[in-house]
Parts: C-alpha cells; structure tokens; sequence
C-alpha cells in the first residue's frame, strides 16, 4: 500500500498508481478514515486458496485470544499491511518462539501468503483479512500486543490525504492500549518524507519514543524495499518504543 514520490536521482521513480480518492468530509475523525484503497476482483485461484488454506491460519470469531488464536502462551505480534507476506513468513519462520499475526486487505495477496506459508510450514502464522484499525479498536483488549510491525505502509503524500496516514495521534493512542508493557512497533519506509512525520507524530505523543534502528536481517528486501533500492532511495528504519504512564 506504498505509494511513491519523486526520485531526486536520475532513474525514473518507481511508483504505485495514483489513488482517485475523494476528499474527507468536514467532520470525519483521522480513526474512522481507511488507510488503504480496496482493489481488484478475486481469481479462481484466489477464492481456491482461501477457501482451502485460510480456515487453518483464521481467528476464532469474537475478541482476540491469542491462546485461543494460538493453541499457546507466547509473544505476540501483529503485522499491518503484510501484502505477500514475505516478511511475515520470515519472521514466523526465524522465531519460533514467537506468535505473528498478519493483516491486510487486499484478499489476492493474503492468499499468496496463505500458499507461501504452506510451503514454509510455519504454525506460528495467522492471517486476518480486514481493517486494522477496527480490529484493534473493537476485538484486542489492553496490553495484549508485544509489538506491531508497519512495514512500508502507503504514505499519503497529497497533503489533503494527510490524515489518511496510518501513523496519527488517534493510531498511537490504539497502539498505546493494545501494547504490553515494554512494546513496541517497529516502522519501515522508503519515502524520507514519511518517516520525518512518523518521528514527527510520535515526538508529540507521550507514551512513544522513537528513534532510528538498523534494519532487521530477518526481514526479506524484495517487494517495496526493492523497488525503493533501484530508484536510488533510503530506507527508513524507526523503532516506536511504549512508554510507561508518567508518574
């Protein structure tokens, strides 16, 4: 869900075609407005994954039990926006001892996933097709959460679509409640632009503190990353680590 801006280099910049989105109406909260564009129509192949692979990795209907989810007690982890799900398989694969759970809504690429996962044999992967923003607000109670991966989310660089970036002092507050103490949400982005208004959202937010990390060697760098790569651009490596409340 990335969108591109120009290339300061002398390659041609890669980018996602535009989004024909409307304007916000007057009187819209930044938590209701979606962060994403839903796109396409299912394949054969899509609705044939999903109906024979999804029903294994789903959620159970209801509140988030990530024992129930599970089958364990162990660290949990959300993924928004997993697209393919390369990263996601590659962190359920190189940590076990870890519990991930992939969100997106684009369907295709969560049934791509679901067949890469097969092939990967990772029983620590789960897979939810739908808004994150409404699953955190109405099914994951508080500090449930060990950390949040946002891995080159769409960035929004109209600045009348502004409020439609995931990362907003609404979305901290969300993150805030559902983090266990401790969390944190690890954010990466090939547009420089993005990542000064994350740094900027947060250094007014009171319960994160952010700051640059290296880049995780678990994590793939095909897909965006590369894409970003070729065109000559930096990627953005941001770690937003959960405060405790202030005394």
């Amino acid at each position: 869900m990335d969108e591109q801006p120009d290339d300061q280099t002398s390659q041609p910049p890669t980018r996602r075609k535009a989004h024909d989105v409307p304007d916000l109406p007057e009187g819209v909260s930044p938590a209701r407005v979606r962060s994403f564009v839903r796109r396409g129509r299912l394949s054969t192949l899509t609705l044939q994954r999903m109906e024979t692979l999804a029903p294994a990795r789903a959620l159970p209907a209801g509140p988030f039990d990530p024992v129930a989810a599970f089958g364990r007690v162990a660290p949990v982890v959300l993924e928004i926006g997993c697209g393919h799900g390369h990263a996601a398989i590659a962190y359920a694969s190189t940590h076990p001892e870890h519990d991930l759970l992939a969100m997106d809504v684009h369907t295709p690429g969560v049934a791509r996933m679901l067949a890469d996962a097969e092939k990967a044999g990772v029983p620590n992967l789960r897979v939810e097709v739908g808004d994150a923003v409404v699953f955190l607000e109405e099914r994951v109670g508080d500090a449930v959460l060990d950390a949040v991966h946002l891995f080159f989310p769409d960035p929004w660089r109209k600045t009348k679509h502004t409020k439609r970036r995931f990362v907003s002092p609404t979305n901290l507050d969300l993150l805030a409640r559902v983090l266990a103490p401790g969390g944190h949400v690890l954010v990466a982005t090939d547009q420089d632009f993005y990542a000064e208004h994350v740094l900027e959202e947060v250094a007014a937010h009171p319960r994160f503190r952010a700051r640059r990390v290296e880049r995780p060697s678990w994590r793939p760098s095909d897909g965006f990353e590369a894409k970003g790569l070729r065109a000559g651009r930096t990627i953005n490596e941001l770690r937003l680590d959960l405060l405790p409340f202030a005394d």
